[in-house]
């Protein structure tokens, strides 16, 4: 069960990476979003080191 858990955020983290990526790459990129996902996958990453 705790190795299902800690899959599940690992996808989500590599998710967020991702999509961080595209909106980097878009010519106008949302910094609110940007920041916003970033701050979210910190958040995934603690919680996967916990």
């Amino acid at each position: 069960m705790i190795q299902n858990h800690l899959s599940a955020l690992r996808e989500k983290h590599q998710a967020l990476e991702r999509k961080i990526e595209e909106e980097e790459t878009r010519p106008l990129p949302d910094t609110i979003r940007i920041h916003s996902l970033k701050k979210e996958k910190l958040r995934l990453k603690e919680e996967l080191l916990n």
